[in-house]
């Protein structure tokens, strides 16, 4: 019986096979209307067929690293030998830029910040652009723990911030003032004192504005000495006065 019954199984499945000129008549068509020769085809030449550019993982505020491995302490860069970079808007038109000192910043207290000028610019349109990201992690013992014992477990992501740099960006169909109390919202959330700068504003190297004709070669150049035609003479003869007497003969 189940003999008989495979044997109808395959018999039915026979039935439903399609002859190879069937299949080749029916398909000739639609063939010959969508095949082009070798070559025909030639992409522009500005034209990539497939993209390059690697894919960035995480975040602004949680990179995709590894937390398993520990991490210095770290500081903020300091710029001693000239370097302007980050103290300027580069593609908006205002800029959020911290003015007092070098610090750490956490990830959520960035988080605050752009929420709050989210909020406050709710319905408008613009742009924001942030200048930062959150790479360094933060590794804590604990409360009530002795010392020793290992660097602790990871708790959570911040940014090395220097002074004068810019931490926010922001473009758009705004009014200063509007963007003006947005950015004075967002310093109120975050640690430190924080100013805002314009598009065109001077750079900045430490804390000395290369402003009033100041260029970055004059911060460079060494003191210079005043030339000896220019300082008070300290002869005998000029250090006396008019009023003294005469010496006795």
């Amino acid at each position: 019986m189940k003999q008989n019954a495979s044997w109808a199984l395959l018999s039915a499945f026979q039935g439903l096979r399609i002859s190879m000129p069937a299949a080749t008549s029916l398909r000739a068509p639609f063939a010959s209307r969508t095949a082009c020769p070798t070559g025909a085809f030639s992409a522009p030449s500005h034209v990539r067929l497939f993209s390059a550019t690697a894919v960035r993982a995480g975040s602004w505020l949680e990179p995709s690293l590894d937390r398993r491995k520990k991490m210095m302490k770290g500081r903020p860069r300091v710029a001693t030998g000239g370097s302007t970079k980050g103290t300027t808007v580069e593609w908006g038109d205002y800029g959020l830029r911290m003015w007092d000192h070098h610090r750490r910043i956490s990830a959520q207290q960035l988080k605050v910040a752009e929420d709050t000028i989210k909020a406050r610019l709710r319905g408008q349109k613009y742009r924001l652009y942030k200048r930062v990201a959150c790479n360094v992690g933060v590794f804590v013992s604990g409360n009530d723990m002795r010392m020793g014992k290992g660097k602790g477990s990871f708790d959570h992501w911040a940014a090395r911030v220097a002074v004068n740099q810019v931490v926010f960006e922001i473009r758009g169909q705004l009014h200063e003032q509007v963007i003006r109390d947005a950015f004075r919202l967002a310093g109120n959330k975050l640690p430190g004192q924080w100013e805002l700068v314009k598009k065109g504003d001077p750079p900045v190297v430490g804390i000395t504005k290369l402003e009033g004709g100041l260029t970055l070669q004059d911060l460079k150049q060494p003191w210079k000495k005043r030339p000896e035609a220019e300082l008070p003479s300290l002869s005998p003869s000029a250090s006396t006065t008019p009023n003294s007497a005469p010496p006795p003969s």
